[in-house]
């Protein structure tokens, strides 16, 4: 898209917009989209179409095609058992990230919390022999201490704002205006010693009743004595103005040390940065703030750009790999499923990023609980997401202690034999100290029951009980599953009327197999996968069906899903593009629909933030809504649209798109329409609407008469007004390809699945 055609884009981007809204509000199909001459007539395609919007983030040039090829019903086999699927590629762009293969142990040394930093601080941690290591906790450490100093100033500050005008209101008002008068007087002073002396004689002047002649008399002397005087020795400075010249004096010297780093080579800039002084050292890293991280970090390797990265932030290394990773994840994939698959868990299991240490142990979460089971049994999923220390941590079970466990009563780990401890009940009406509901709560409500699972608030309460003592051991350091007998709630449970017999750590194990089993489970599972695949408000007969084999197959998940895929309501007509996508689906599907090529995520996951749904960042335990009404508004789609337009126009930073390769022409077509219908099918297979089609071919055609009018006041020796920003000739030229794109990935028919 060129600046000079702004208005011809505004408009139309303005009138597809009012298209798209209307459209996908309605949540209805237009009826001419399966009987116009563009539309996908053939039946196999579009059931080949249909399985890879469903399952996968949507379909990469060529990919019907191939699945067309293989046959659909194998196809989907293939993607149900993902390890016979090569994806090699993928792993080669995954490799630089390499905090996606370590330990959350490995991660929390790497790349310390404030916490960690603190302990090193306070002499609790050593700290690290490792140069690059090193370098991490330096600038760590130097900055807390600038904000300890920065504190200290602002409230030094405070104090003398709420004296100052004490002092002054204290003295008479004439009194602070004859100050003031000698003040000025003296402003010649270097160090105002002349100001002072003036001050202390107006002061002498008052306390002799204001004689006139005496008052002359002091003035007269006053200013003798400030002439004959010698001249004044210069002022000391202050601690604080040694310390801040210190500072200017450093930052001079660290500035002239980053200006001379890009010269130096990979190798010998990263060594020269972990050689520098403290002061320089935080001068690098505020330095990867402003803009200079491409030349500082250019031609490093993964290990090195990490530890600079760190230097700056080190949480950010760990989850912005972790946010790049599934986005390159969803869109290059060849195990697209198991990628859509882990998407879905990791929703309904939700941990959020930002609740403080969880930034440690997100990573293991993912990868070792969340995509080892994806496609496994529901019950081993659900068994490691509640020892998961990441899932301990954001809802707070690991501090969970039982109101009469051994901890709760202050009884020691190592009991005297000659001391007697008596348990003593709490009072009624007491709230039970120290037991949390939260992982109680939302184990029935959101990970298995629902929230209509017939249960009670004691129900919750009994749970609560049953995992009290589920905890972590040494979160600070990653952290690892532990069962503290110490914090467990001793007796038996009554949980949905069974009775949980005294037995540790094997009570959560029951409690978890009887919920795992649950009819309510295997519906309320099998409600939400469908609800993922088919429709938001899917047919109870198919839930059914999945329910029934949830239970026969004691909760294998591909069993479950292999029902649902070869069920009729899944390939029926009312349920093709059905579904509106999610911020994350529409993203990684316009990325692969265009073939582009992505050098840096980075920036796409700022287009996630954006549209409202930051990889990661759902705070609440339920995740994000998969259904339409959460994200169809006119600002949401807006989002969509300039998104589209800036991806296809090649305006974002880090993703190569050549909207042109799709045509197999030039980017300005000699013939528009054409290129139209040719993109029309490259990029949503022909499924384009009569309304999408007309209002694009209809600006289109106002473009070329604008054009023909511009060309005939030229010949006529009379220049068109152009845009200041156009190139000669713009006017001239019809849309182009990339616009064209832009505007067909915004559509209604693209924004569903």
């Amino acid at each position: 898209m060129r600046l000079g055609r702004a208005k011809f884009v505004i408009l139309l981007v303005c009138f597809s917009l009012a298209c798209t809204v209307s459209q996908v509000l309605a949540g209805k199909k237009d009826k001419d989209e399966d009987q116009q001459a563009s539309s996908p007539n053939d039946t196999a395609q579009r059931r080949a179409l249909h399985a890879l919007n469903r399952l996968t983030f949507g379909p990469r040039p060529g990919d019907v095609q191939q699945v067309m090829a293989m046959g659909v019903d194998q196809w989907i086999d293939l993607q149900l058992h993902p390890k016979k699927i090569d994806d090699s590629a993928l792993d080669a762009r995954l490799e630089p990230l390499r905090t996606l293969r370590m330990s959350a142990k490995e991660i929390a040394e790497d790349f310390p919390d404030g916490q960690a930093i603190n302990q090193v601080r306070n002499g609790k941690r050593s700290m690290p022999s490792d140069p690059a290591r090193r370098a991490v906790y330096q600038v760590q450490l130097a900055r807390q201490e600038e904000k300890k100093e920065k504190k200290k100033e602002e409230a030094g500050k405070s104090v003398t704002a709420a004296t100052a005008p004490e002092k002054i209101s204290s003295a008479p008002a004439e009194k602070s205006e004859m100050a003031a008068n000698a003040a000025s007087d003296g402003a010649g002073s270097a160090d105002g010693s002349a100001a002072s002396g003036a001050m202390n004689s107006a002061s002498m002047s008052g306390a002799a009743n204001g004689a006139a002649a005496t008052t002359d008399s002091m003035t007269s002397s006053t200013a003798n004595d400030a002439t004959m005087a010698p001249s004044p020795k210069p002022a000391k400075l202050t601690r604080e103005e040694k310390q801040q010249a210190r500072l200017h004096e450093q930052a001079l010297y660290a500035d002239l040390e980053l200006q001379q780093l890009p010269s130096l080579s990979p190798d010998e800039r990263f060594k020269k940065i972990l050689g520098m002084p403290i002061e320089a050292q935080v001068a690098v890293a505020d330095s990867l703030r402003g803009g200079k991280a491409p030349e500082l970090l250019e031609g490093l390797n993964p290990k090195q750009k990490e530890t600079l990265l760190a230097m700056n932030n080190p949480a950010g290394v760990v989850t912005g790999e972790l946010a790049q990773a599934k986005l390159l994840r969803a869109i290059y994939s060849q195990r697209q499923f198991e990628e859509v698959m882990t998407d879905f868990w990791f929703n309904h299991f939700n941990v959020f990023v930002d609740k403080g240490l969880d930034r440690l142990m997100l990573t293991s979460y993912e990868r070792d609980v969340i995509r080892a089971h994806a496609l496994g049994k529901f019950e081993d999923l659900l068994v490691a997401t509640a020892k998961s220390p990441a899932m301990l941590y954001y809802l707070d079970n690991w501090l969970s202690v039982g109101p009469f466990s051994a901890k709760a009563l202050g009884i020691p780990e190592h009991p005297s034999p000659y001391v007697r401890y008596q348990i003593v009940k709490p009072k009624a009406g007491k709230s039970t100290p120290g037991l949390n509901e939260n992982y109680g709560r939302e184990l029935l409500e959101l990970h298995t029951l629902s929230v209509n699972g017939g249960y009670s608030q004691r129900d919750v309460t009994e749970v609560a009980k049953v995992f009290s003592g589920w905890t972590i051991d040494d979160p600070a350091h990653g952290g690892s599953f532990k069962f503290d007998l110490r914090m467990h709630e001793p007796g038996p449970k009554y949980v949905l009327g069974h009775k949980i017999k005294p037995k540790g750590e094997d009570e959560g194990l029951e409690v978890l197999h009887r919920l795992a089993t649950s009819p309510l489970t295997a519906h309320f599972i099998s409600l939400k996968l469908a609800e993922r695949f088919v429709s938001d408000d899917p047919p109870p007969a198919l839930v059914d069906r999945m329910a029934k084999t949830f239970l026969k197959k004691k909760g294998d998940i591909r069993e479950v899903l292999d029902t649902l895929f070869h069920s009729p309501e899944f390939w029926d007509d009312a349920t093709y593009r059905a579904k509106v996508k999610t911020p994350l689906e529409f993203v990684a599907s316009a990325v692969r629909a265009t073939g582009a090529e992505i050098d840096d995520a980075v920036p796409l996951t700022r287009q996630l933030n954006n549209m409202g749904m930051p990889l990661y960042g759902a705070q609440p335990p339920t995740g994000y809504s998969m259904k339409a009404d959460t994200w169809v508004s006119t600002s949401a789609l807006l989002n969509r649209m300039n998104f589209a337009l800036a991806l296809t126009s090649g305006k974002i930073k880090g993703v190569k798109t050549d909207a042109a390769q799709l045509t197999g022409s030039s980017a300005d077509p000699p013939d528009a329409n054409l290129t139209l219908a040719t993109l029309e099918t490259s990029l949503i297979a022909g499924g384009v609407s009569q309304q999408t089609h007309n209002s694009i071919t209809v600006q289109i055609e106002a473009a070329k008469i604008e054009a023909a009018k511009n060309a005939a006041a030229k010949k006529n020796n009379g220049q068109p007004k152009q845009d200041n920003k156009s190139k000669p000739g713009d006017s001239q030229r019809s849309p182009d390809a990339n616009t064209m794109s832009g505007l067909l990935l915004g559509s209604p028919e693209f924004q569903r699945r």
